[in-house]
Parts: C-alpha cells; sequence; structure tokens
C-alpha cells in the first residue's frame, strides 16, 4: 500500500520541452520512503516539495548515499515503457549493501515506480530523443555525527522530462595520469555519491583544456583503460569490440551489457579483458583502431573524436558506423520501434 496525495495544479504548462537542461525541471510527484526501527515504513507519493533535514544528518557528514540513473519513454501510440528496470533495482542494492544501507523492498520499488510514472505520466515527452530521466536514491537521514552507519535513511525517486544529454559537436577526451577514478576493494562498481564528488575537480582541468572527459586509468600504474567520465567505453580495434571487464572499480552498466549483447547477436566479436593505454596507442598508429565510444544511460552511445596522452592527441577515423548502427538498435528497443527480442522493456500500466 502506498499513500498518494496529488497536486491541485500541475506545474507542466510552465515547462518549455524543446529547450530542457539536462536534468534541472522536475515533475509533479516525488516517491519517499523512510527507514526507521529497523524496517522501511509505509511508502508515499506526494507533491514534489523540498525536505526539511537536521543539519547533523549522516549523510552530510559520512556521505552515506547511493543512486540510480534509468529512463522512461513515451511510443508513438502513447505507450510508456522502461527499459531494464530490474538492473536499476539490482543495482542499487548492490550499491547500498557496499555502502552498509539497509536493502529496499522490490514490491515497494516497483509498485512505487509505476505509480508515479502513471501520476506524471503527461511529462513524458513522445519522439525519439525525449524520455524521462528517473533518478532514485537511498541516504542516511540519523541526526548524528557519531562516525559509523546510520540508523535511518530515506529512499526516494524523482523524475526530470530530458531531451539528448550531448546535442553535437565534438567530444575530445584526456587520459587519466595523474587522478583516479577508483581503486582495488573500493566502492567503484557502486553509484556511490562520493564517486562523482572526486571526479568533478580533474574534470573540471580537463574542461580547461578543452576536452570534453576524461579517460580513466587505473589507480595503481595508470595503465590500463577503464571509464571514460561517467561513461563505460569501448574501442573498436580490427573489427573487434573492445571493453574493460567489470569488478570493484568499474560500474556494471545497463546500457553497457545490452550493447555487448546486441554486439553479439549481429555478430560483432566482443572482448571484455583489460587494455592498456599503450595498446590504444600502438593501435591508432598502425591504423587498427577504427572507433571509440562511451555508453551509459543519460548519453547512450556517444562517439569520441580523439583522445589525448601525454600532450599527443590522436584523431579518430570518421563514421563511427558501428556506434549509430548500435545506437539505433538500441533506441528502437527503448521506444518500441523496434522488436525487443532480449526482453528488456516493461510497459507501464
Amino acid at each position: 500500500m502506498i499513500n498518494i496525495q496529488q497536486i491541485t495544479n500541475s506545474k507542466i504548462n510552465d515547462v518549455d520541452f524543446d529547450n530542457l537542461a539536462f536534468g534541472k525541471i522536475f515533475t509533479d510527484h516525488m516517491f519517499i520512503c523512510r527507514y526507521y526501527d529497523n524496517q522501511w515504513q509505509t511508502p508515499e507519493i506526494k507533491p514534489y516539495q523540498p525536505l526539511i533535514m537536521d543539519p547533523s544528518a549522516s549523510v552530510f557528514h559520512y556521505g552515506q548515499a547511493v543512486f540510480e540513473g534509468m529512463k522512461a519513454y513515451k511510443d508513438s501510440k502513447g505507450g510508456t515503457w522502461l527499459f531494464r528496470p530490474d538492473e536499476n533495482y539490482n543495482r542499487i542494492n548492490r550499491s547500498a549493501h557496499r555502502l552498509q544501507i539497509p536493502e529496499f523492498p522490490k514490491e515497494y520499488f516497483f509498485e512505487g515506480l509505476k505509480k508515479l510514472l502513471l501520476l506524471d505520466n503527461k511529462w513524458i515527452q513522445p519522439g525519439e530523443g525525449n524520455s524521462l530521466y528517473i533518478r532514485p536514491f537511498v541516504f542516511a537521514s540519523q541526526a548524528s555525527v557519531q562516525a559509523s552507519a546510520s540508523s535511518e535513511y530515506i529512499f526516494m525517486i524523482i523524475c526530470a522530462p530530458v531531451k539528448t544529454y550531448y546535442s553535437g559537436g565534438e567530444i575530445n577526451v584526456l587520459i587519466a595520469e595523474e587522478y583516479s577514478r577508483a581503486a582495488n576493494g573500493g566502492v567503484g562498481f557502486a553509484k556511490a555519491a562520493g564517486n562523482y564528488a572526486a571526479q568533478f575537480y580533474p574534470t573540471s582541468e580537463a574542461l580547461k583544456q578543452g576536452f570534453q572527459q576524461i579517460i580513466w586509468t587505473d589507480a595503481e600504474r595508470h595503465e590500463y583503460l577503464e571509464e571514460a567520465g561517467t561513461m563505460n567505453i569501448f574501442f573498436k580495434i580490427n573489427n573487434t569490440l573492445v571493453t574493460a571487464p567489470t569488478n570493484d572499480r568499474i560500474l556494471d552498466g545497463v546500457t553497457r551489457k545490452s550493447i555487448i549483447a546486441i554486439a553479439k547477436s549481429q555478430g560483432i566479436p566482443v572482448e571484455e579483458r583489460p587494455i592498456k593505454v599503450s595498446e590504444l596507442v600502438e593501435a591508432h598508429q598502425n591504423g587498427n583502431i577504427q572507433e571509440v565510444f562511451g555508453t551509459g544511460t543519460a548519453v547512450v552511445v556517444l562517439p569520441i573524436n580523439s583522445f589525448s596522452y601525454k600532450g599527443k592527441t590522436y584523431k579518430l577515423p570518421e563514421g563511427n558506423n558501428l556506434a549509430h548502427s548500435l545506437k539505433e538498435t538500441l533506441v528502437g528497443i527503448q521506444y518500441n520501434t523496434l522488436e525487443d527480442p532480449y526482453n528488456w522493456t516493461v510497459a507501464v500500466q
């Protein structure tokens, strides 16, 4: 059972859906559920509104917070679809477990998510490139500065109408030589809030140099390529698609695993293995590197135009035929314009 309090007047008519800044406009309602007395309480859906928090709330001091990113899509017939929501549900609980946060009940998650999307369905605009970005997250809310896991938490889902994350232009990336995203035994595989906070400074420094993203390398020797900014990364070398294997440093991206499945079904060789920076540079020098692209919920598939390492820039071949082809297939499944042979999509009804 979910307690629902609906808005009296929607703010949707004040929104310019043709000019949306990513993640800055939110729908009319939000989902919220509190954890205390060792159990999750009755969930609620209520009008989107600010939270009142104690200054000593544990999340402000010790960073116990994890989140997810997923999307809802509307097809040409008005049907609303989720894409592999089980993956997001399972991953937020894996992330929570790593940060000593109690796992969230599956029935609460899916019932709450679907009711929230039905209430705010008009916010999901049809047409490729339009979607509703869904942000489930959970954080420690106990009023205490004791350095220990919280005994109280808040789980929420908020939604934002969005358009394409990158609207055009070249994507040039810098291979990290000093900073790292994650280390062995850490929380790199989790969508922990602190993972992203630690990226902001080195990314801002890269932006000042004219790059759009950083390709992170391993923390030990900066020899191996891992992720690109907030994306998983793929390299097409000698007609084979290569990507780093998931481990405790690399996020198990939903788009990543979907692209791998689509590529394999199309007969494209895929290798999930460690790849050195030196291998990438050598492949470029030998003319064997054909494409590089990132994948993620926000960007879907994003072709990369060049990479820079040790002060030298390496331009990549034009075309990105595989990236575009894989994206077309994935987007077609998400918007219900192509058959879904993988049973990935879930109707919201």
